[in-house]
């Protein structure tokens, strides 16, 4: 292990010396300054806008001003940097520096040049380091060659610092400015590593006929920066990207809850073909936490608990005597209108509850909505049914000529529920591409979803079973 004072001050040393390397270059510097105003646009693919002002204290001609806070997973390409004061300065070079220093960069920057390491024994090596990457290889002084692996050493030493390393990532400037004095300056550029999702808790009443839905919004920061009092917008919708962002690594998270009683609530609206959503009040977000925010709190939402067979999802054609036996799937409707919870639902996962017999509720299914915007159905699949069945077969297909063909089937709804009669909803898929009509049907009340598919609403009784045929002709 490497005693932790001398690496504290080789680490000091190295950002010292990479300061003086470009002063030395261009002499007229300015120190950096503090950002007054940042604003955070976060969207949902892993991707957010940071808009900063800050102030600098800029003298006529070139200027050298540098930016340390800068988030380490920037998009170097997309920074812009703009005098407010100044419209008249120009940019002459941007530069984004990032090798940052540690005792691996540290050692492969100083090849060629002497060393001298302790190792954990109090052995003492000194001579000229041949190589860093893998092994310390130092050449003596006479003639020799020491080779220590990493965890032999306890600390190595310099007699000076090689240049060109910095603790932090680090954005520079060279501004040839028209005026001198304190100007404030924007500076915006993108960075991935942060994004946000909606996830929601939605608790079902005894009856299921009403519900409760609180909205949060859970945002996640590994962009490498903290950002402090941020102006913090989100953006719901699937922007184009050009390339697919890397995933970031699994990472410890800190996760922090902001809910402010008597705050005033987050401002929706629309914007360009996206929806925004503006915190109300400064924010900090920092480095690797993931922060949620509550943004809907609905109450008393009329809701709908279905029973759905869509047995085209997971039909399989086996012939006229092989059945395709699933249960009935649970569902839960509700809508987005003023009845219901007043508000388009960025996309999400819904998490369900329903109180038992005592009160307490339990979980009882999860699902994922897209993008709803308002006087819509939200439908969530809740589970399945452990009491309803549903089978499916093929009874019959004809070719009535090269073009036209029939096809007859028997579905078959079971209810071994003692007390309760349920409607079930069959949902048919047809065949695309072509022409398709129902020519018979039992019972025939049924209902054209869209162009491929049909529903019937069918009661089974407590304890007994219903059957639906049909026959469909297609045609191309």
């Amino acid at each position: 292990m490497f005693n932790k004072t001398s690496l504290a001050l080789l680490l000091f040393g190295a950002a010292i010396v990479a300061a003086g390397a470009w002063n030395n270059a261009y002499p007229p510097s300015t120190a950096q300054a503090q950002p007054k105003v940042i604003d955070l646009t976060v969207y949902n693919s892993n991707i957010g806008l940071i808009k900063e002002v800050r102030q600098f204290q800029l003298k006529t001609g070139v200027n050298h001003v540098s930016v340390a806070d800068v988030p380490s997973q920037i998009i170097p390409e997309s920074v812009h940097f703009r005098s407010l004061d100044d419209p008249e300065a120009v940019v002459l070079e941007q530069n984004y520096e990032y090798d940052i220093v540690g005792s691996q960069k540290l050692l492969e920057k100083y090849v060629d040049q002497p060393i001298v390491v302790i190792t954990q024994d109090d052995g003492k090596h000194q001579g000229t380091l041949l190589s860093g990457s893998n092994d310390i290889i130092i050449q003596t002084e006479d003639g020799g060659v020491d080779v220590l692996k990493y965890d032999q050493v306890r600390q190595f030493t310099f007699p000076k610092l090689p240049e060109g390393l910095i603790t932090k990532p680090t954005l520079q400037w060279l501004v040839d400015a028209s005026k001198a004095g304190a100007q404030e300056v924007e500076i915006a550029y993108l960075t991935q590593g942060i994004s946000w999702e909606a996830n929601y808790v939605l608790v079902l009443d005894d009856q299921s006929e009403k519900l409760d839905l609180d909205g949060w919004i859970t945002l996640d920061n590994r962009s490498g920066a903290t950002y402090k009092d941020a102006r913090l917008k989100l953006v719901a919708g699937d922007i184009n990207r050009v390339t697919e962002s890397t995933p970031p690594q699994p990472i410890f998270m800190e996760m922090e809850v902001a809910k402010a009683a008597g705050q005033p609530p987050i401002e929706q609206r629309t914007f360009a073909e996206y929806h925004l959503y503006e915190i109300p009040r400064p924010v900090t977000i920092k480095e690797n936490q993931t922060k949620q925010i509550q943004f809907l709190n609905a109450r008393d939402v009329p809701a709908e608990k279905i029973f759905v067979f869509e047995p085209s999802s997971g039909w399989v054609m086996r012939g006229a005597s092989s059945p395709h036996i699933a249960n009935v799937q649970v569902k839960l409707r509700f809508r987005t209108d003023k009845e219901g919870v007043n508000a388009q639902l960025p996309a999400g996962v819904v998490r369900m509850y329903q109180p038992d017999a005592d009160g307490s509720p339990l979980f009882i299914g999860e699902d994922r909505i897209d993008h709803t915007p308002k006087n819509e159905d939200v439908t969530l699949t809740v589970g399945e049914a452990f009491d309803l069945v549903g089978e499916k077969v093929q009874t019959e297909t004809k070719r009535i000529s090269e073009d036209v063909w029939r096809e007859s089937y028997q579905i078959t709804l079971r209810n071994h529920k003692e007390k309760e009669s349920v409607a079930i909803h069959v949902v048919e898929h047809f065949l695309t591409g072509v022409n398709w009509e129902i020519i018979k049907a039992s019972p025939n009340d049924f209902s054209t979803l869209n162009s491929s598919t049909v529903e019937w609403v069918i009661k089974v009784p407590a304890g007994g079973e219903t059957t639906l045929t049909y026959t469909v002709q297609y045609s191309r």
